[in-house]
């Protein structure tokens, strides 16, 4: 080796130490900025909202755990917010590796290609706020096996050893929305569930409370409901398009609600919508189907319905007596409205379902018409073949 690559190497390997020395300062600062939640800490900036009166208590932000589902385009920006408010402990699940075509994510990095997108985003986690306990499961949640430990993952493992405070749903395909459905019924965990469209110019959230809101099953999408594999669906070459600003305005929506939930303040939407077209933002309450195909949804629902509601104060009113003493026409008012709700999933305007269940007493109801004819066999058959 000549005297000009010893040099060269010697100068690499004097570079390689003097980047290390100032990651570890860095490190160092950032961890005795973050011991604590206090006004001087710059990751509780957030603690402005208690000074203002709007949180009485985001010093609680430091114990709750959250799980986020999928570090994607929603996912990873999830979790970054929710980072840098402080959360006490961090679980993130996926199974894919991060490519340059992630690059968009606002979250990813060109050096992270080829890393788990969980390996990837803990590190970058960490050098934002080293505070926050972060846990990483690389697995697919979909399968027999795997979906047990994803259970025993989100009913076990917070900070206190008991189920997680929250859980977000940031993934991309109906498959892993139907298995954390099916685990947050099961176990009667609290849930958002997010998406974005595949032309990614519209999205929504839709906050899931088993027994007492719609779950993901109530009213399946059009796909799911007529059991076509949507992985037939997807063609060579073809990609949803992404945008980084329709991922991070329905992040921002996600954790804005998660966190109302978590520290008690203002209103949590049960669903909100986004439509980038035309701004539009329409908001809607889910109620559950009574014949939701998922048997631990009905279950809650049953359970929810014996718990006590709490009594709405009604302010007592004179009896001011009738507007007209004589009634000479005998008119009268009669209130002729109908309930048809029967659990019937309720949607806001510009909003349609791609589907919903049929009511089994409708079902019923034709069945026992159909029956209740004396039609005989040669006859239907004839008239089936004149159609």
């Amino acid at each position: 080796m000549s005297n000009v690559q010893e040099l060269q190497a010697k100068i690499k390997d004097l570079e390689s130490q003097l980047a290390n020395l100032k990651l570890k300062n860095v490190r160092g600062k950032i961890e005795t900025m973050s011991s604590e939640v206090v006004d001087s800490n710059p990751y509780s900036r957030l603690m402005a909202l208690k000074r203002m009166g709007i949180v009485n208590n985001y010093e609680r932000i430091r114990e709750f755990t959250v799980a986020v589902v999928g570090i994607g385009g929603v996912g990873s920006v999830t979790a970054e917010m929710l980072t840098r408010c402080g959360i006490g402990r961090l679980i993130l699940f996926d199974y894919d590796k991060v490519e340059l075509a992630n690059m968009n994510r606002l979250f990813f990095q060109p050096h992270q290609s080829g890393l788990s997108k969980v390996d990837a985003a803990a590190e970058t986690l960490r050098n934002i706020n080293p505070d926050v306990d972060i846990h990483t499961y690389n697995y697919n949640i979909t399968t027999v096996e795997n979906f047990d430990n994803f259970t025993k993952v989100l009913t076990t493992s917070s900070l206190t050893n008991e189920a997680v405070d929250l859980v977000l749903s940031c993934v991309d395909n109906f498959e892993a929305r139907f298995a954390i459905n099916t685990a947050c019924n099961e176990f009667n965990l609290t849930w958002f569930e997010s998406g974005v469209s595949e032309n990614a110019v519209s999205g929504h959230i839709q906050f899931i409370i088993p027994g007492e809101s719609a779950c993901f099953a109530c009213a399946p999408p059009l796909i799911v409901a007529s059991n076509i594999d949507e992985k037939t669906l997807k063609r060579d070459g073809v990609c949803a398009a992404s945008l980084p600003t329709t991922m991070g305005i329905v992040a921002g929506f996600l954790v804005q609600n998660s966190l109302k939930y978590l520290l008690q303040f203002g209103q949590v939407t049960n669903y909100l919508g986004y439509n980038a077209l035309n701004d539009f933002f329409p908001t809607m309450k889910l109620k559950p189907n009574p014949n939701c195909e998922d048997t631990n949804c009905r279950l809650r629902q049953k359970q929810y319905a014996l718990k006590p509601k709490p009594e709405i104060a009604v302010e007592a009113k004179e009896d001011e007596g009738p507007l007209h003493e004589d009634n000479e026409w005998g008119i009268s008012l009669v209130d002729e409205s109908v309930d048809d709700d029967k659990g019937a999933v309720q949607v806001a305007k510009g909003v349609t379902l791609a589907y919903t269940l049929p009511d089994q007493d409708s079902v019923v109801e034709e069945c026992q018409e159909a029956t209740s004819t004396n039609i005989s066999l040669d006859e239907l058959m004839a008239q089936m073949k004149s159609i």
